[in-house]
């Protein structure tokens, strides 16, 4: 006879809590992580010349903004790599360091955003409404860290919530890469799979890997579809006027405290 816990897996469709093994989820995890690099990797290593010679030249908070972030990527791959390596006291003592990496981030990711578009204020090609996939950018990551954070005791959801986070912040590779193979798009729903297909992907396989195994969780799919949604809005925003005239405004403004 079938125990209880199988039942309950065959027949749960969406778990509140992991009745699996943790350890289940410890390889997925190192994979997703794999493929983000891939595309960070890819849209960086392609773009890396332009970001030195651009003019006019970048500002120093967006080369520390660089610094901050790649010292994320790596504190996160620690992170995976503790727990693949059965160091999970580590991982847990490390991760609050990593939580209060999390507050530079949130910090320099605006200003950088900001500082770099009022220092192309009078360029060719300026876009302010970029801004909105920078707000939908940090804040998905920062929601997705708290949310994680606060369920770290469901270590199945807590996997998967961390690892949102850094799919909230995975679009500036993946775009870079496919933004020197493609010319943009002119209108919103091509645009959003031009800069957010890599946001995407790694949505959806993580979704049919937990789905063929029966461990979907709803916070992941409360998650997911959040994002998605934020993803898209920025990329209708993107091409509304009135929000452009609003992000010009803003950094107008940055650039008038700014000086």
């Amino acid at each position: 006879m079938a125990t209880a816990a199988a039942v309950s897996k065959r027949t749960t469709f969406l778990h509140e809590r992991g009745n699996w093994n943790a350890r289940d989820d410890r390889v997925p995890s190192a994979v997703w992580l794999g493929i983000f690099w891939v595309g960070i990797l890819a849209g960086f290593g392609v773009d890396l010349q332009r970001y030195f010679h651009e003019r006019p030249a970048a500002p120093l908070v967006a080369h520390v903004h660089a610094v901050v972030f790649s010292v994320w990527l790596l504190i996160m791959t620690a992170q995976v790599a503790m727990v693949v390596g059965d160091r999970v006291g580590w991982h847990r003592k490390f991760g609050w360091f990593a939580a209060a990496w999390t507050v530079l981030m949130a910090v320099l990711g605006p200003w950088a955003a900001l500082s770099s578009l009022a220092l192309n204020l009078n360029t060719p090609g300026f876009t302010p409404a970029f801004l909105a996939v920078n707000i939908v950018d940090v804040g998905g990551f920062l929601i997705f860290i708290g949310w994680g954070l606060a369920s770290r005791k469901n270590p199945a959801a807590h996997k998967r919530l961390i690892m949102l986070a850094m799919v909230a912040i995975a679009d500036p590779g993946f775009a870079r890469f496919t933004g020197n193979l493609w010319h943009e798009p002119k209108s919103a729903v091509p645009w959003f799979f031009f800069y957010f297909y890599g946001n995407v992907v790694l949505l959806l396989l993580m979704a049919l890997w937990d789905w063929r195994q029966g461990r979907l969780m709803r916070q992941f799919v409360i998650g997911a579809v959040g994002l998605t949604t934020a993803l898209l809005v920025a990329s209708v925003l993107f091409f509304w006027p009135p929000w452009t005239a609003t992000a010009r405004g803003w950094v107008e403004a940055w650039a008038r405290v700014m000086g």
